[in-house]
């Protein structure tokens, strides 16, 4: 007896008719956009990257002892694992002062790791490390590292991680250390300071 209930329908949207349709009047109507004839005279305009000035061919005129070095949360955990002072190998490495640099990311991702890398905390919190804070959201450190490394050339980045040295060699005049044989390494240095031959 009472009213049926119509069943309601979802997602249904009002059909509406198109502005460019011919039962709409001739001014009403939208007009079909019309193309610009190329002019074949004028000045194609590119967006071309602007190559960093401290660059002199492969050579990276901004690198140069105190070195900062950026390290990585696999390196101060590897450095460990292979029983090697950080800031001495540097040293032995490079022959020359060196200033390892520890941004925030990398700070919180010592510090997620937990109670297990407790000595990795400890190592990172040395005074004579460098904070270098972060602007960004999140502990992702691999993408800051990057980011920072193709803005500002003076950093050395060490690393273990295959994907970051991947990244970062598509970047030029950025040297990349490593450990290999219980000792640190240096790679794509001008003249390889301080690198062994192997």
């Amino acid at each position: 007896q009472g009213k049926q209930k119509k069943a309601r329908k979802y997602a249904v949207m009002k059909r509406m008719i198109s502005l460019r349709d011919q039962r709409i009047n001739e001014k009403e109507r939208k007009k079909a956009p019309v193309k610009k004839k190329e002019d074949p005279s004028a000045i194609k305009e590119r967006e071309v990257p602007q190559h960093p000035s401290c660059l002199f061919f492969q050579y990276n005129t901004q690198l140069g002892p105190p070195y900062h070095i950026l390290v990585d949360t696999n390196f101060i955990n590897f450095s460990i694992k292979a029983k090697l002072d950080l800031v001495q190998s540097m040293m032995d490495c490079l022959y020359a002062k060196c200033i390892p640099c520890i941004t925030d990311c990398v700070m919180g991702e010592i510090e997620k790791l937990g109670q297990k890398y407790r000595v990795a905390l400890r190592i990172a919190k040395d005074p004579r490390f460098e904070r270098l804070p972060c602007m960004h959201k999140g502990t992702y450190a691999d993408d800051c590292l990057v980011q920072r490394v193709t803005q500002h050339k003076c950093y050395i980045v060490a690393t273990v991680d295959k994907e970051l040295k991947r990244r970062i060699r598509k970047i030029p005049g950025v040297p990349i250390m490593y450990i290999s044989r219980h000792r640190y390494n240096i790679e794509r240095m001008p003249d390889d300071y301080g690198a062994p031959r192997f």
